[in-house]
């Protein structure tokens, strides 16, 4: 696994489109090198505000999305269209405004789907989906990005301190059911499906996240820091302002 390198910008703003130019980019030159690029999108306030960004980022740059494949690292297990699901959330930020085939977005199954309740089902099917995009070659795709946002207690995607889930490394794709923020019924990647990842990029703005970028940084026990185990294989970078890179 990779050494994780720290970028910083003065604030949320000018981190949000920093990230969004380099985003642009890296899925560029991915689709030039291999004809397809895989990003696995994440939610939060930075998050959300990165792919708002990257609506402009990648019209200056024309970038075409047809060869683009759009994942999430997890998902809150709520309705179709709910507002407080990720998915619904990177919709209007990025997707319902970029030209790009909708058989290549992948949002994590609904509570309201062909599953119905059962969060378990979800990843699974979530797990056929990505092991189909992996064509033979792993578990999951290689993502070129896999975007986390740090939460204030060090947790990454809906992988959260003290939970078993942390240290699932033979699923893909796993269900939660006791998160200890709302909503508790999650579906997440693992964090060997992160690790499989070219790049992590992980995100933090804002002084409450200083600490858990701080664990992150100096690696530990991820049953204490989930954060602290993702990395990716060619590069990990946390992306941070100067707020959230207070402790470093």
């Amino acid at each position: 696994m990779s050494e994780p390198e720290v970028v910083r910008r003065p604030d949320g703003e000018e981190l949000a489109a920093a990230v969004a130019d380099e985003l642009a980019r890296t899925i560029r030159s991915a689709v030039a090198d291999r004809g397809v690029a895989h990003v696995a999108l994440t939610g939060g306030g930075i998050g959300i505000r990165t792919l708002a960004e990257l609506r402009g980022a990648a019209e200056r740059i024309g970038l075409d999305w047809s060869g683009v494949h759009l994942w999430w690292g997890d998902e809150r297990f709520l309705p179709d269209k709910d507002g407080e699901r990720n998915e619904t959330q990177a919709c209007e930020a990025l997707i319902d405004h970029i030209d790009i085939p909708s058989h290549q977005v992948h949002p994590i199954p609904a509570s309201d789907g062909a599953d119905g309740d059962e969060v378990e089902h979800a990843a699974t099917r979530y797990s056929r989906e990505l092991a189909v995009a992996a064509r033979g070659e792993g578990p999951v795709p290689s993502f070129d990005v896999c975007l986390l946002g740090v939460g204030p207690d060090a947790h990454v995607a809906s992988l959260f301190p003290g939970l078993p889930q942390v240290h699932d490394d033979e699923a893909a794709v796993v269900g939660v059911y006791d998160a200890p923020k709302p909503p508790p019924r999650r579906v997440t990647l693992t964090l060997p499906s992160i690790r499989a990842s070219r790049r992590v990029w992980l995100i933090a703005s804002g002084e409450g996240k200083a600490e858990a970028v701080r664990l992150g940084l100096v690696g530990g026990p991820v049953e204490e820091a989930p954060v602290a185990g993702a990395r990716g294989r060619e590069s990990t970078v946390f992306w941070l302002d100067e707020d959230a890179a207070s402790r470093i």
